[in-house]
């Protein structure tokens, strides 16, 4: 039994609200937009004052798993358990997995606080104020969620009307309504009885077991067998697939939320984001003289209200209004900065056809335990790419059937494993590993290893690794 609150972060969404930044493998949680720390970063640090909370739990998918794990490692912050679903069920499974291994590690009667990794909060003591009025509601029965409120008509958020008044400072839920229409979300801010659902939520373990197993008895069954069947991976815990697979896809708002006698609301006056498009990620940052907001490489010449983001290229921008250019290192989003809601839909255009669908899935630059590598140069049996090794880590022993590589040091020291030799490299040496030969990278320095790779031969696809030994567990 603990007497704080165990914070479950939910960080297994794919998203591409915020392209050509985020995609398919490179959820929005995950990237750095504008200050030093990733969005799934500042939720740790959130919940990271040991007088209120217990380590905390995140939950997350197969592709997210080393994401998760170094971006925590980062802060030095250690989780209680990574928790890693084997298929995307929808918000319910994942809500009702946490709730069981809560309740099964600390007693049915602990808090649990459901986070999404997404989410810009600033947290003060108005902030503070409503975690600890949801916890005083959570332990009177009720399944509490923080409604925020309106600062503007959003018609991008679901909404929540607020009924009869608890004790405590939180409300019965009168009713959810889906994201509205123009003139109905002003209606609505106009009343003052409506806040934008938040999707966070604070519950007993037991009182949301309790509610599962009465109004959604198939999920709870479907994640319960799961559970037991949960197999540890390093520092992972692998939920059972055959059993998790059962569990309908359904929200928690729709499994619960909305058929409970027992949800209340918290009206929430804080400053909250859940930086759903670039409109969002503008009106956070404090602009300069003329309203931009600018973050990389940029000029901009005649132009108010924007927003530019560059993660290579010099971007120069003259006598525009209220627009969003935003450049990744292989495609550049330009539109009206109200009108970024819609960027979903250039996606999906983008992911349609077969010669751009790649720009809406993988980034140039893809994350590995061990480090990374971005993608610098592609041609016909041949490409570039620039790898970057942490301090201490190494890739896995492995060897190639259908090409040869070129490993040139530029920054930091490597060891170089091909067969059974070892070599040292430092800045400006570089070494040549044969097609089929077995091999392997790593640092045994104290600062980043950064190496440009050549490959060369007749395929060059990453399928194209035979793991033979391997630290992370995936040979």
């Amino acid at each position: 039994m603990t007497t704080k609150i165990v914070p479950v972060v939910m960080a297994g969404g794919k998203g591409t609200r915020l392209w050509p930044l985020s995609r398919t493998a490179a959820a929005k949680q995950f990237i750095r937009f504008l200050g030093e720390e990733t969005l799934l970063q500042k939720t740790l640090q959130r919940v990271s004052d040991s007088t209120i909370y217990e380590q905390a739990f995140v939950v997350t998918n197969e592709d997210f798993r080393f994401l998760v794990a170094e971006q925590a490692r980062e802060l030095s912050v250690k989780l209680a358990g990574i928790v890693l679903e084997p298929e995307a069920r929808n918000t319910a499974a994942a809500v009702a997995a946490a709730a069981v291994i809560v309740a099964d590690r600390f007693g049915p009667e602990a808090l649990v606080q459901i986070l999404p990794s997404d989410h810009e909060i600033v947290v003060d003591e108005t902030y503070r104020n409503c975690v600890k009025l949801a916890a005083e509601a959570a332990r009177a029965g009720n399944i509490v969620t923080f409604g925020i409120k309106p600062t503007e008509p959003a018609t991008g958020y679901g909404y929540i009307e607020i009924g009869d008044a608890l004790s405590g400072g939180a409300h019965k839920v009168k009713r959810f309504v889906e994201k509205p229409k123009q003139d109905v979300a002003e209606k609505m801010l106009e009343s003052g009885n409506y806040v934008w659902n938040s999707g966070m939520f604070v519950f007993e373990a037991g009182q949301m077991l309790r509610e599962l197993e009465g109004l959604a008895p198939e999920v709870l069954f479907a994640v319960r067998e799961a559970v037991e069947k949960t197999a540890g991976d390093l520092d992972f815990q692998r939920l059972g697939a055959e059993g998790f697979s059962k569990s309908p896809s359904i929200s928690i708002d729709y499994a619960i939320m909305e058929k409970t006698p027992n949800a209340a609301v918290i009206p929430s006056p804080i400053t909250w984001s859940d930086l759903g498009s670039w409109d969002a990620i503008w009106k956070l940052e404090e602009g300069d003289e003329n309203g931009n907001v600018i973050k990389g490489n940029a000029t901009l010449v005649n132009t108010r209200n924007s927003l530019v983001i560059s993660r290579h290229d010099h971007i120069a921008v003259q006598g525009m209004e209220g627009v969003a250019v935003i450049a990744s290192e292989d495609a550049v989003y330009v539109g009206p900065l109200d009108e970024s809601q819609k960027v979903g839909d250039l996606v999906k255009l983008l992911a349609s056809s077969e010669k751009t669908a790649h720009l809406t899935e993988n980034h140039p630059t893809s994350l590995r335990p061990w480090g990374g590598y971005t993608s610098i140069l592609n041609g016909e049996r041949f490409q570039v790419k620039r790898l970057f090794v942490h301090p201490d880590k190494k890739l896995s022993l492995q060897k190639h059937h259908h090409r040869a590589e070129h490993w040139v040091c530029v920054h930091g020291t490597a060891e170089v494993t091909i067969d059974d030799k070892v070599t040292v490299l430092h800045e400006n040496q570089s070494i040549y590993i044969p097609q089929g030969s077995v091999h392997r990278l790593a640092n045994p320095g104290k600062i980043l290893l950064e190496i440009i790779e050549i490959q060369t031969g007749s395929y060059l696809g990453e399928d194209d690794i035979i793991r033979i030994v391997d630290e992370f567990g995936r040979a």
